[in-house]
């Protein structure tokens, strides 16, 4: 399966990489190289992750990383990322979901 990022999911990594780069750049971009290694690591496991509890289709998951979830559609030839979005952020406030973006 390939890996797709889609924009939502590439600001979201931009983002954090700036807040984190404020303190130091080098651990941001560290940071932001192992967030893509686990979430390229999808494409020999996609249904390795959980189902996000949010979402009610089943090809909605997300793997955790540290404090973030990458959360992921399951497509027939692709895995799409939807976001990176820190655990402690509250979806059920939010007016348009991250799987209802695509």
């Amino acid at each position: 399966m390939k890996i797709e990022w889609i924009e939502p999911s590439l600001i979201d990594l931009e983002n954090i990489r700036d807040y984190i780069g404020h303190d130091s750049e080098y651990y941001a971009n560290r940071f932001i190289g192992k967030i893509i290694e686990a979430a390229e690591s999808l494409e020999k496991f996609p249904e390795r992750g959980r189902h996000v509890p949010e979402a009610e289709a089943e090809n909605i998951r997300e793997l955790l990383f540290y404090n973030y979830r990458i959360m992921y559609r399951v497509e027939k030839d692709r895995i799409l990322i939807l976001t990176v979005i820190h655990g402690s952020r509250d979806l059920s406030q939010k007016k348009f979901k991250p799987w209802d973006v695509v």
